[in-house]
């Protein structure tokens, strides 16, 4: 799925023009961000859950040279989907 695809679901079932669309998708984008960064969670019923998780500094491989490579501990966005949306696909 993309912004694109999002704003022209917008543009056809809102009867908006393409411009008021594509601004509309990429606010929705941007209210889902803010509310990832301000609880660490957001939830679209009948859909999932997005929840930020840290992760740990490690070590890892770089596959081109075998070295070792240390990775900085940092976030990332992970998705569980919803036993609705489970049961659709």
């Amino acid at each position: 799925m993309s912004k694109a695809f999002i704003a022209q679901v917008i543009q056809e079932s809102a009867s908006l023009t393409g411009v008021a669309a594509n601004r509309t998708a990429g606010d929705v984008i941007e209210a889902i961000v803010g509310e990832l960064k301000k609880n660490g969670k957001f939830t679209l019923p009948s859909f999932g859950t997005f929840t930020v998780r840290k992760t740990k500094a490690r070590k890892a491989m770089n596959p081109r040279t075998g070295e070792a490579v240390k990775v900085k501990a940092g976030k990332t966005v992970r998705f569980k989907a919803s036993p609705s949306l489970k049961k659709e696909i």
